[in-house]
């Protein structure tokens, strides 16, 4: 979220009281930013889903089964991943080299890419329109290429209400989703962190026109939708969910601000058959940079894998903060060592190669 420029459920009661998520990505400065039944995955269930490897040649097109992500025979399927930072002001990471060492080294499963609306570079304000949409079609081609997943991430973020951009949104999601219309590892994610006075409604008004532009073209794609409050609010979402199919909500988190309330808030959701995608998190605070929490980390990397929920870890970057995944010195854009990786960027490979926690 930062704005400069990733088995068994017990009866959880809704904690109250979320602290307010500054989404974890920011503008180029160094400015901080302030799922019907019930799907209680097995044990057996868990396991495939993280013992069976979860790629587009392997599980295929992905659906939405009751609260679970699953692959086209129906096997539970949990995407681990990173998040690219804007693509505007990191475009460096978008290459084939370094998609398929994020497939065969690090062994995620999926890359998001974030184009941000307002701020800027953003696509909605002074950035170039043209440079921005070959940068995510080339992100798509090389994530295909290297057998990934690829999330579509519409980034709003200081622009608060997703409805302020909804007429570029709608023909953005027509050309991406017509040009990826073949494709079956394309998710679209249409509006990243709602925050400010954008209300449920006001989510649901938007949705409500943008999904069926994607429909059109993709009519089985799943499509995640975010919640208020910086993608935090998935119990109102749980309350009053959109009337589509193959629709998951997003939840984000940051864990050294975000812990046991907003875990049992997850945990509630999904409880009550809300399919819920977290695609974006950090183990620092809400602002994207501060301290690191290791211990509420591995606690959410325990519960989302215990609940099979997908995960991307923000961000792809050498910036100066904590939730970036190299080091500030680090000029490479691919083959990178562990002494390349920030402290998070250590962590989140060992999360991915099953290492921790």
């Amino acid at each position: 979220m930062r704005r400069s420029l990733g088995c068994i459920l017990t009866s959880i009661a809704l904690a109250a009281g979320l602290l307010p998520l500054f989404g974890c990505a920011t503008t180029p400065s160094d400015a901080t930013d302030p799922a019907e039944n019930e799907a209680t995955p097995t044990s057996e269930a868990s396991s495939e889903a993280i013992d069976a490897p979860v790629t587009p040649s392997t599980t295929g097109a992905l659906h939405v089964e009751g609260a679970q992500l699953v692959g086209e025979h129906g096997e539970v399927a949990q995407l681990r991943g990173v998040s690219t930072h804007g693509l505007a002001w990191f475009p460096q990471y978008v290459n084939q080299e370094f998609f398929t060492e994020l497939r065969q080294d690090w062994n995620a499963n999926v890359v998001r890419l974030a184009l941000y609306t307002s701020e800027s570079g953003g696509y909605c304000t002074d950035g170039n329109q043209g440079e921005l949409e070959a940068l995510v079609q080339n992100g798509v081609d090389f994530a295909t290429q290297a057998d990934l997943y690829a999330i579509i991430d519409w980034h709003i973020l200081s622009d608060a209400n997703p409805l302020q951009h909804l007429e570029s949104a709608k023909a953005f999601f027509a050309q991406m989703s017509e040009a990826f219309s073949g494709n079956n590892n394309v998710i679209y994610e249409i509006c990243n962190e709602p925050n400010g006075d954008a209300t449920w409604a006001d989510i649901k008004a938007y949705a409500n026109e943008v999904i069926p532009i994607i429909r059109a073209n993709a009519p089985d794609a799943v499509i995640i939708v975010g919640t208020p409050t910086w993608s935090q609010g998935v119990d109102e979402a749980s309350a009053d969910p959109l009337a589509f199919d193959n629709v998951m909500y997003a939840l984000h988190f940051y864990a050294a601000t975000h812990q046991q309330d907003l875990r049992d808030k997850l945990s509630a959701a999904i409880s009550v058959g809300l399919p819920v995608f977290v695609t974006e998190f950090g183990i620092c605070d809400a602002s994207g940079n501060g301290r690191i929490d290791y211990s509420s980390a591995d606690e959410w990397i325990r519960l989302m894998d215990e609940l099979n929920v997908s995960y991307v870890c923000w961000n792809l970057s050498n910036k100066d903060e904590a939730s970036a995944l190299f080091k500030p010195g680090c000029a490479k854009a691919s083959g990178f060592t562990e002494d390349d990786l920030s402290a998070e960027g250590v962590w989140l490979q060992s999360v991915l190669r099953g290492e921790i926690p």
